[in-house]
């Protein structure tokens, strides 16, 4: 069977956490940090974290459709941050650490809509979502070291404190989803 690649982009706070657990999931065959949503021609890691790009730190996703589908994506997505804190996550404060859906077809953001509305109906969280559902627009790879950097990096500070109980839980709620 061939392969029916689609793309996704997502933002959910800083962007090695999503990143390490989407490269762990069947049906990923690429998770790729870098930024999108901004108002300049450009992104890049200083003035993004500076908040002077409007760029979201986010992770644009190739899948297969034939091995995982949008709504089991945004599953995980949606347990991997808080969707209801509105421009943060965590200690990441500033719109470039936005709870983001950038929609790349009609499918797509026809699934984020739904979803949302189930979360929120089914109060899984104590607030409102808030997360920004978006037509996806021009993406920016983040520099090389961003990338992987969770495996590259695993004994740093963050890494341990942030990133490590995220992937232990995911690991845990999304055993059967993991390559």
């Amino acid at each position: 069977m061939s392969k029916n690649l689609q793309t996704i982009t997502l933002g959910g706070g800083c962007f090695w956490c999503i990143e390490a657990a989407y490269n762990q999931v069947k049906g990923i065959e690429t998770a790729v940090s870098g930024y999108m949503g901004g108002t300049r021609e450009t992104a890049a890691y200083r003035p993004v974290s500076q908040g002077l790009t409007d760029h979201a730190e986010v992770v644009q996703l190739t899948f297969d459709a034939n091995d995982i589908n949008i709504r089991e994506i945004l599953e995980i997505f949606f347990s991997l941050h808080d969707p209801t804190q509105l421009n943060r996550q965590g200690n990441d404060v500033g719109r470039q650490y936005r709870s983001a859906i950038f929609y790349h077809d009609a499918d797509q953001l026809e699934q984020a809509i739904s979803i949302i509305a189930e979360i929120n109906a089914d109060q899984i969280w104590p607030n409102p979502v808030v997360t920004e559902v978006t037509e996806a627009l021009e993406f920016f790879s983040g520099e090389q070291y961003h990338q992987g950097y969770f495996n590259q990096n695993p004994e740093n500070r963050y890494c341990q404190a942030i990133i490590s109980p995220k992937l232990s839980k995911f690991k845990q709620t999304f055993a059967e989803k993991l390559k």
